[in-house]
């Protein structure tokens, strides 16, 4: 079993995410289709969080 280069071209398999069509992003799963970045496919919200933003000062 070698650890080096030959190992390392096994590693380049199949895609996992898509490009979404709400947000454009490449953050769409392919297995689960949900976006990662704005929830396209769970909930017809848009994903954001509070510890996202910037806090005011």
């Amino acid at each position: 079993m070698t650890k080096g280069t030959a190992s390392m071209g096994k590693k380049s398999g199949g895609k996992n995410h898509i490009k979404c069509r709400r947000c454009g992003k490449h953050s769409r799963n392919i297995s689960t289709g949900v976006c990662s970045s704005c929830g396209y496919g769970k909930s017809a919200r848009l994903r954001a969080y509070k510890w996202k933003r910037p806090s005011k000062r």
